[in-house]
Order: C-alpha cells, then structure tokens, then sequence
C-alpha cells in the first residue's frame, strides 16, 4: 500500500520524491505540514494529490487579511424556528485541510488553528467539536519578505512537525509537468489508492515501531546541542523530540521495518527542527545556514550501537 501511494503522487506530483517521501513521513506520523516556497512551485497540488491518493475529505482555506477565526472554526447562529443556536461548520471540519497562504492573515487567525492542530478539536461558544479522523493541516507560506505578510509566532510553528520547501524543478522535469497540464492529468485525476480506515491502521502500526532507550537518547542529545549552540538564540523545545522520534518511527515504516536506527534520526532531524530555532543576529550578519548549523549538532551527537 506504501509502494501505491508514493506512485500515486508522485505520479501527478512530478520530480520531487524527497518532497513527497517526508509528506508522507508526516502524514504516517499524524502530524502537520509547513510548506514554504514562492507561489507556483506546486504546493497546493501536493496537497490536493495526497488528499485525493487517500481519499479524505479536503478542505482549503484561503487565508487573506479579513479572514476571521469564525470562518476556519464555524459559529453558532440562532435558530428562529426551533429557538435555539446551531453549529455551522467551518472549513477546519474535514480530514485534509489546506491552510493556502497562511501568513496573510492575522496572527488572531492563525491562532484559530492551534486548538485543532494540537488537540483535534475546536471550541465555539464552549461546546467542544471533534474533528474527523484521520485530519492533517498542510499549510503553505510565502517568505517572510513578500508583500503583505506577518511572521507565524514561535507557538503556531512548533505545532508543525516538520517545515518543507519544495524548490524549482529541473529543465526535463518542468517540461514533463507541463506535458501533463497539457494531457489533462491534475490533482483531481487521481484515483484513491487507499481508504481512511486503512490510513489509520498504517498510523496504528507506525506507533508500534520499536524505540530503543539509545535510541531516545540518540535524540535528546541532538536537542540538547541545539539549547547549547551559540549560533541559535532559541534552542528546541521537548515536544521538538517528541516529534522528531514519531517521525523517524514513520520513516522505518517506510522503510519496512519495524525498529528505529540511527539513521532514521538523521534523515528527520533537519526538517524538524528547522522552524523552530532562531538564529542570533551575529550568525544572521554571518549569513549561517540553519539548515547546516543543526546538521552539524547532528554530527557532534554520539551515535548508538543498536
């Protein structure tokens, strides 16, 4: 079923496998996405193609500067005839949602999505709501420097597991994904290639991979680095490890085995602790690559025999 749902993608979504491989990373893991790139690279298409392979129910908020909260998480309105409030959905009620642009709108907004990132649920006039299951949120940015833009604050981004940039494709690549706009083949062209319930028995499996106890130490050296770097103003808080071993149980997974290994750890650090450490501003006027500092701390940490 793994094997189907990669094809399936990255059929449609083409020559970014890296990309699609940690989405599917995160989704395994139950966790949520940040996507951030210029506009036009295919972000909202990842989105849509991995909706459609598992056939969950999406959504898309396209955020702007008047969005309210009430329009992610619905609103009570009062019923004449029965005399009493009802529920109205918003459009955070469906398994996939794609949160399009999400640092257009204000930080009152966005913060309407950590009570459904964090808990799977939302408050409206102190009635609790689930949300259905399986339920992700893919949200897209443009960089901080464009027009019309306010910085996500440190909470929101710690709520995502991992931060992703899909980048321009190749020459042969960008003319195949032209070809197949061409032909007709879109995001909405794609056949379902597993169902919600079979999605949720693979995150049920993922959470029985093994985790040895060098392993979880493996991971907490690597965080602790990152409280001790001097380059960072901001180290990584402890759901950061949290995350960053659910995600390397989803990558053994993927890799078809049922037990963690150091390398595991290494392939998810990167995009997982990425958004949330800070530079200082010496290492900003040095032009340090956040990326490279936090490998860096991966290769200081002593790695286990397992």
């Amino acid at each position: 079923m793994i094997d189907r749902l990669r094809q399936a993608v990255n059929d449609c979504f083409v020559g970014k496998k890296e990309v699609v491989e940690e989405l599917l990373i995160c989704l395994l893991a139950g966790g949520h996405v940040l996507l951030e790139d210029v506009p036009g690279v295919g972000k909202t298409t990842l989105a849509r193609t991995l909706a459609r392979a598992v056939d969950l129910s999406f959504g898309r908020i396209q955020f702007t500067p008047d969005t309210l909260p009430s329009d992610v998480t619905g609103v009570s309105i009062y019923n004449m005839q029965t005399g009493a409030f009802e529920y109205r959905e918003g459009a955070i009620m469906r398994q996939m949602v794609l949160a399009d642009e999400i640092n257009r709108t204000s930080p009152k907004t966005q913060a309407s999505l950590l009570e459904a990132m964090a808990e799977g649920s939302v408050t409206v006039d102190d009635r609790v709501i689930r949300l259905p299951e399986p339920f992700m949120v893919i949200a897209t940015q443009n960089p901080i420097e464009f027009v019309g833009t306010y910085a996500l604050p440190e909470a929101q981004l710690d709520r995502f597991m991992m931060k992703l940039s899909i980048g321009y494709p190749d020459p042969d690549q960008e003319i195949l994904l032209t070809r197949h706009f061409l032909e007709g083949r879109t995001a909405d062209t794609v056949e379902p290639v597993l169902t919600s319930e079979e999605l949720l028995r693979m995150k049920a499996e993922v959470r029985q991979i093994r985790v040895a106890d060098s392993i979880l130490q493996y991971a907490d050296d690597i965080v602790r680095l990152t409280r001790q770097e001097s380059r960072f103003s901001l180290g990584v808080s402890p759901r950061a490890m949290i995350l960053m071993v659910r995600a390397s149980q989803a990558r053994a997974y993927l890799e078809k085995r049922d037990y963690v290994i150091p390398d595991d750890i290494k392939a998810v650090a990167v995009p997982v602790l990425h958004h949330r450490v800070t530079l200082t501003y010496e290492a900003k006027v040095a032009r340090e690559d956040v990326d490279a500092v936090i490998y860096a701390n991966v290769l200081k940490a002593r790695v286990p025999m397992v």
